[in-house]
């Protein structure tokens, strides 16, 4: 079955920006890019650094701007709509979550995030399992 709307979750990295690419390129229907910003608290950041806010909401949704049009340049011209989107909690639910409310029929994804700190890798680490194990669409992971 052709879907109709295909969610692509970015997380700024590289096999992110190539599942956005993939997606482009493959799929003729409404793609949205999903940006999930990730709280944490004071006690996991000094000075609560990473604490959500407007501006950090704000930012997140510039940057999947960014990348759409990134990956957009990188595979040429293409008339398909793209949104973009930002929600804010744990990746891996929140992606889930976003499929059920917006009558999401197809998942592209990067197999993991990249990152050197070890925070990172653990949050980024075992989205794409939790999304593949969970979802109740298909899922394409892009290596």
């Amino acid at each position: 079955m052709t879907p109709s709307h295909v969610l692509v979750p970015l997380d700024g990295s590289r096999l992110a920006d190539d599942a956005l690419a993939h997606a482009l390129e493959t799929f003729d229907c409404r793609i949205t890019v999903l940006n999930v910003v990730t709280p944490l608290d004071g006690t996991m950041s000094e000075g609560s650094a990473f604490a959500t806010g407007p501006g950090r909401l704000d930012d997140a949704d510039d940057r999947a701007s960014e990348l759409v049009a990134a990956a957009r340049e990188r595979v040429g011209a293409v008339d398909q709509p793209v949104e973009t989107a930002v929600e804010t909690g744990d990746p891996s639910e929140e992606i889930l979550a976003y499929v059920e409310r917006h009558d999401v029929d197809h998942v592209v994804m990067g197999s993991h995030g990249e990152g050197r700190g070890e925070l990172r890798r653990r949050l980024l680490g075992t989205v794409s399992t939790a999304v593949l194990a969970e979802a109740s669409v298909p899922v394409t992971v892009v290596r």
